[in-house]
């Protein structure tokens, strides 16, 4: 009894060990994609061309954005700027408010309570030294209010589909209750990474503020992005950088969203929640940005863009043609092109292609062109997508096949066939009332003739 409860439990150990294993080993059916693996929370790396990620690890998780969110403040601000509510040069005073919601320790840009400072200036302070005092300025040069605007950076999160995200702050600083995700800080970056003031400010390595009125003599600030400068942080500068704003906090860790462009590729990528490695200080062990460029490289190495579907594509199913001239069939053709970026050891003759077909056959006259169907093609249960199928040729319909098929069709009707069994009947009646009626009329008419012949024989003539 023992030994069979000890095989049984061996049994089980090693069917479970056998489903771990299997779903351990869930492959994309890329060793490129399958060998990756970020040394952080969470991260993604996206084309901003054409929106398809390359790379993601809990790019979905709530996750603290820090100085990130100050992205979303300038962007708004550029927005307003674009509807002529600001000008870039337009000078603006620091209120009150100008410290809402930042505890100590805070990164700035000096400015102070009553610092009359343009807007551009403003851009500068908060993208590259990642001033927070800056952001709140902004705020209320937008909205009137610093809770104002951060209402309006919620709605316009909204807009961009960042679905797990939401602000508290316009600068960063740690809240229980300001939070996004790797996904939703690619949706703000590409779209601040439009506007050609942001592009400018994100790439720049150092600027001089100018005096004002609480300043008399010229700020030079520096970016925290290692990426672009060595200012702060040095042994991690990447030449195809192009941005974009780096966060940290204790409670996210070290962030970085950045852009890069080499040859005609552009990419973005996020790194949420990264730790120093262990044991280092000052420059060295900083995560965020040695994985970043190890995902750029990795990025921009192995993937191309393959042209997965079009119009050469064969094998494509043959449909059947009715009452044509010349031909009972015709061949179909994709109607378009569907490429993708996809890792080099993926080829297209490795996808799965679908075909839906309108109907098993299609009567004549048929349009070279004429949609007939849907091709989709897959890989690995990902659907990249799909495109019409079509006539490849011209079909003429044959007027006599096409006039006999009318006239079949026209007496296959149920109320012709009706009609035709009612005449059928009406026929017969006609004609079985004619032979039975018919004869009785003739059987009269003898017997008549026969009984005035006795009549007119038994009479007497006179004399």
């Amino acid at each position: 009894m023992k030994k069979s409860r000890l095989l049984s439990l061996f049994l089980s150990l090693v069917l479970m060990t056998g489903l771990l294993t299997t779903f351990a080993s869930a492959s994309s059916g890329s060793a490129i994609l399958d060998e990756m693996d970020v040394n952080a929370k969470a991260a993604v790396l996206v084309d901003p061309n054409t929106n398809e990620i390359l790379y993601e690890k809990n790019a979905h998780e709530k996750m603290y954005p820090a100085s990130i969110t100050k992205v979303m403040t300038c962007l708004l601000t550029l927005e307003a700027v674009d509807e002529g509510k600001l000008t870039l040069d337009q000078v603006v005073t620091a209120s009150s408010s100008i410290h809402t919601g930042i505890g100590e320790g805070a990164s700035t840009a000096d400015i102070k309570e009553g610092e009359e400072i343009r807007v551009i200036d403003l851009l500068y302070a908060a993208l590259i030294p990642s001033a927070n005092e800056a952001c709140n300025v902004m705020a209320e040069a937008v909205a009137g209010d610093v809770a104002s605007f951060v209402d309006l950076m919620n709605q316009r999160a909204a807009e961009l589909g960042m679905t797990n995200t939401h602000f508290a702050n316009t600068h960063g600083y740690h809240d229980d209750n300001h939070y996004t995700s790797a996904y939703d800080v690619f949706l703000m970056c590409q779209e601040a990474m439009k506007h050609e003031t942001f592009r400018t400010i994100v790439t720049t390595k150092s600027y001089d503020m100018p005096a004002t009125n609480i300043h008399p003599e010229v700020r030079t600030v520096h970016s925290t992005n290692a990426l672009i400068s060595n200012w702060n942080v040095t042994g991690y500068l990447y030449s195809y950088a192009t941005g974009i704003k780096t966060g940290h906090t204790n409670e996210s860790g070290y962030c970085l969203a950045a852009a890069a462009t080499k040859e005609d590729r552009s990419l973005i990528s996020v790194v949420m929640g990264c730790e120093r490695e262990p044991g280092t200080s000052g420059s060295k062990g900083r995560t965020d940005f040695s994985e970043t460029i190890r995902l750029f490289e990795w990025g921009f190495n192995n993937f191309s863009t393959q042209t997965i579907l079009d119009a050469t594509k064969r094998d494509i199913p043959e449909i059947e043609v009715t009452l044509g001239k010349g031909t009972n069939y015709v061949t179909l053709e994709p109607q378009g092109e569907i490429s993708a970026l996809l890792p080099n050891d993926i080829s297209t003759e490795d996808f799965k292609y679908d075909y839906t077909l309108n109907a098993n056959s299609v009567e004549a006259p048929v349009e070279k062109g004429q949609v007939l169907g849907t091709i989709t093609a897959s890989f690995n249960g990902k659907e990249y997508g799909s495109l019409p199928l079509v006539a490849s040729i011209g079909v003429e319909v044959d007027t006599l096949m096409y006039n006999l098929d009318r006239i079949q069709k026209f007496f296959s009707q149920l109320w012709v066939k009706i009609l035709l069994v009612i005449l059928l009947v009406v026929i017969l009646f006609f004609i079985v009332r004619r032979l039975i009626f018919g004869g009785r009329r003739g059987s009269r008419r003898g017997g008549y003739s026969y009984s005035g012949g006795s009549r007119y024989s038994g009479r007497r003539r006179r004399r």
